[in-house]
């Protein structure tokens, strides 16, 4: 286990050091000047050359990176150009909303798509198993922002039963935390379906039926654990593509969380505010991983003899 850890930690640095050098070259590549947008267009070329310097972007690429890089070493993340305040606490400020609605939409997808695998697997290639079949391709075939612009059609618009817009109570989170959920939930849905049908078929489930146990005691009391495995690593990995697609419905929704702010930076050419958010992501997705893998570990003594290998 310990090896294990190890070696997804090692692994976990360069990730960080890629993800930051990427989005440091991307942004900076992007069309657009922080100087002449904090400025405006009524700027002179001096006051924009003023700025410039004292922002440190008149420096070459290469000495902005080190730099860069040397900031990090030391935890400094630099200040935001809009702000001027530091570009870490700018994003923090935001994460919980972000926590709040992942953890929401995580919660859905994980219930709803463990029920309908389970429903699905009790009779492979039966009518209940090809209509959950037919919903899962549906849920993850439909583009994000026009699930989100419908449900605010329906519920906000035309039911009026839920806000459109904004935060503050459980009645905001729902529907972005829907629209977020539903691609997830098809993946679980379609995942826990294979795996309970695959352990259905294992020797030890056909004992426990030889026992008198029926299908549904067999599948809820010994498939289901095992089938667990494969689910907890999926719902790690997704939680981090949740906080990427994230960015898409907080628009959407005008949810104030870290992925509006990734906008609004990127528009302000905010570099210090953008990487800062990417490295937070990439951080806490690295973790959700790590967990996924160590409570997938416990669940399976398979993978911590093959961890101690």
């Amino acid at each position: 286990m310990l090896r294990m850890i190890a070696s997804r930690l090692a692994v976990g640095v360069f990730v960080l050091w890629g993800a930051t050098t990427l989005m440091f070259v991307l942004i900076r590549i992007a069309p657009g000047d922080p100087a002449t947008i904090l400025l405006g267009s009524d700027a002179t070329p001096e006051e924009i050359a003023a700025l410039r310097e004292r922002l440190g972007l008149d420096e070459n690429p290469l000495v902005q990176y080190l730099a860069y890089f040397a900031q990090l070493v030391r935890l400094d993340f630099g200040e935001s150009f809009r702000s001027n305040q530091p570009a870490m606490e700018v994003v923090l400020d935001r994460l919980p909303a972000t926590i709040q609605l992942t953890l929401a939409a995580t919660l859905i997808a994980v219930i709803i798509g463990l029920a309908l695998g389970l429903l699905a697997s009790r009779r492979p290639d039966g009518v209940v198993d090809r209509i959950v079949s037919t919903i899962a391709i549906l849920f993850q075939g439909m583009p994000t922002f026009w699930v989100g612009i419908m449900l605010i059609l329906v519920f906000a618009l035309t039911l009026r039963v839920l806000p459109s817009a904004g935060s503050g109570s459980f009645a905001h989170v729902v529907l972005p935390a829907v629209t977020l959920a539903l691609p997830f939930t098809a993946i679980v849905a379609r995942l826990s379906r294979a795996t309970l049908t695959e352990a259905m078929r294992e020797p030890y489930i056909q004992t426990a039926l030889s026992k008198g146990l029926s299908r549904g005691e067999a599948l809820r009391g010994h498939a289901l654990r095992n089938a667990l495995g494969p689910v907890i690593t999926i719902v790690g990995l997704q939680m981090g593509t949740l906080l990427g697609g994230a960015v898409v419905v907080e628009n959407v929704f005008a949810w104030p969380g870290l992925g509006t702010l990734i906008v609004q930076s990127v528009s302000y050419r905010d570099y210090s505010v953008v990487q800062a958010a990417v490295l937070l992501i990439a951080v806490i997705v690295l973790a959700l991983n790590l967990v996924a893998d160590i409570v997938n570990a416990a669940l399976d003594p398979r993978i911590r003899v093959g961890g101690r290998a």
